[in-house]
């Protein structure tokens, strides 16, 4: 055995350096303390107020750095998410990744026809199966919106239900409001047994986005304060576009990212110090040709990547973005923009990364999309493994053993390894004659096939009963409450 070895377990790949970091961190304070964001919460407005940050012209909040760091230090730097089923479990930790989907798509690409129409509670029952079934995807987003619900304002709660009953893995949500989350945390109360197991063991995480630059409205602000009561794991994710909601450099677009995100770590603590708190943002470019917040963009994966890096500097998780495209069917350039940034968010550690599926700049859901990403994410994830040079994998013993001129098909050492490979589903190995004579089959086809193969015969294992009736009322309370 040799000492004082540097040995690469993994692959290494980081955007930015620490001493970068610490330059993004300290201009998001200068702004933070010199120009503040607006508050449109009268709730948020009295905390600020009791506190010794500033409140000038009735909602613009300036806080000190000092009240900054000390919320920075209440948030637990490790988070949990178990699903309905607790065996799958994913954590938040420094460089452990997980996949999912994205969530309220309003179009979605017809599983029988493959036209794309307004999205249905079907398309979020359906794409929750497949998360279900996929193995690659560790968590689940809504992946579309459920308009076909009678009323628009709990279309929230009918998400939920169409998740939780087709899906056993653990969920990010989605609420309009204050109202919605508080419903449905009651439904994963319900699900965990009482309040204080799902403190402990979080069946989702709430997904809350302000509005770039600088500003927090009154239904970011209910969610996140009412995380901060109840324990849930908030994911406080700005959406900026470079050049529109933010400045053109990227650099300058992650110092207003993450200056919106700490104001919002000062507010929390203000309402209860320690809630679970996820770094995000869907950091990307303004595409000045088409005005398209562009999810295809080589600058969407660098930026985010450099988030990460950010993120882990700053000991907080961090929600990325990866597996997406501005392509508006599954095509070549789907392909190409789903695997850049499913690589890049990969390699750099990102915790919860999301968006997988989306079409044609997030606005339309595909299962084919879905399907032909979990090959993707088997590749990157094999890729990921790194390379092994203990000796068993170097076998200069086995290349002496068979020789010059030998073969190695039949030796115990092939047997024994090649497991390890990666066995594709879905691309074609094979000679050009067997793929002939195997009906000449696209990946396409194949995509197709195998989505409509998990339509027709998958099932996620069943929600108790009793369980089920409960949400159900807590569905039908929050339509009466809404009613117009």
């Amino acid at each position: 055995m040799k000492i004082n070895q540097t040995i690469n377990k993994t692959p290494y790949f980081q955007v930015l350096s620490d001493a970068q970091c610490e330059q993004i961190y300290y201009a998001a304070l200068d702004v933070i303390e010199n120009t503040g964001g607006r508050f449109f919460d009268y709730e948020a407005i009295k905390l600020f107020k009791e506190s010794d940050a500033v409140v000038t012209d009735n909602n613009l909040v300036r806080i000190p750095a000092s009240m900054v760091e000390q919320a920075l230090q209440s948030h637990p730097s490790k988070i949990t998410l178990t699903g309905r089923n607790e065996k799958n479990v994913i954590k938040l930790e420094p460089n452990v990744t997980n996949f999912g989907t994205g969530s309220d798509q309003p179009f979605a690409c017809d599983p029988k026809t493959g036209e794309r129409r307004p999205s249905t509670w079907q398309d979020v029952a359906n794409a929750s199966k497949f998360v279900d079934y996929l193995s690659n995807y560790d968590f689940l987003m809504s992946h579309a919106i459920a308009r076909d619900v009678k009323n628009p304002k709990t279309y929230d709660r009918h998400q939920f239900m169409a998740m939780i009953e087709n899906c056993t893995k653990p969920l990010v949500i989605t609420a309009m409001s204050g109202d919605g989350l508080y419903d449905q945390w009651q439904m994963a109360c319900a699900i965990r047994g009482n309040d204080k197991e799902f403190r402990l063991r979080p069946l989702f995480a709430i997904y809350i986005e302000p509005s770039s630059p600088l500003k927090h409205t009154k239904e970011a602000v209910e969610k996140l304060l009412i995380s901060a009561d109840k324990g849930i794991p908030a994911i406080y994710t700005p959406c900026p576009s470079a050049g529109a909601t933010s400045p053109a450099t990227i650099p300058a677009m992650l110092v207003q990212s993450l200056a919106e995100t700490l104001q919002a770590s000062v507010l929390s603590y203000l309402r209860k110090p320690g809630m679970p708190l996820i770094m995000g943002g869907v950091v990307t470019v303004l595409d000045m040709l088409t005005s398209c917040y562009s999810y295809g963009a080589p600058e969407l994966s660098l930026a985010s990547a450099a988030y990460t890096d950010v993120s882990k500097w700053l000991g907080l998780p961090m929600f990325s973005t990866g597996g997406c495209t501005d392509a508006k069917i599954l095509d070549e350039q789907a392909a190409a923009e789903a695997t850049t940034s499913l690589f890049y968010a990969y390699l750099s550690g990102a915790n919860l990364i999301h968006d997988v599926g989306y079409l044609d700049s997030g606005l339309t859901a595909s299962l084919e999309s879905l399907v032909m990403c979990e090959e993707i994410i088997g590749m990157i994830r094999q890729m990921g493994k790194g390379i092994c040079t203990e000796d068993d994998h170097l076998a200069w013993q086995v290349i002496d053993e068979v020789g010059p001129a030998g073969e190695y098909l039949t030796h115990d050492h092939t047997f024994e390894h090649w497991r390890d490979w990666f066995v594709p589903k879905l691309q074609d190995r094979a000679d050009y004659d067997t793929w002939v004579i195997e009906g000449q089959k696209s990946m396409n086809d194949r995509v197709r096939e195998e989505t409509e193969r998990i339509l027709a015969e998958y099932q996620a294992e069943p929600l108790d009963e009793k369980i089920r009736e409960q949400l159900v009322e807590i569905v039908k309370d929050a339509e009466k409450r809404n009613e117009e």
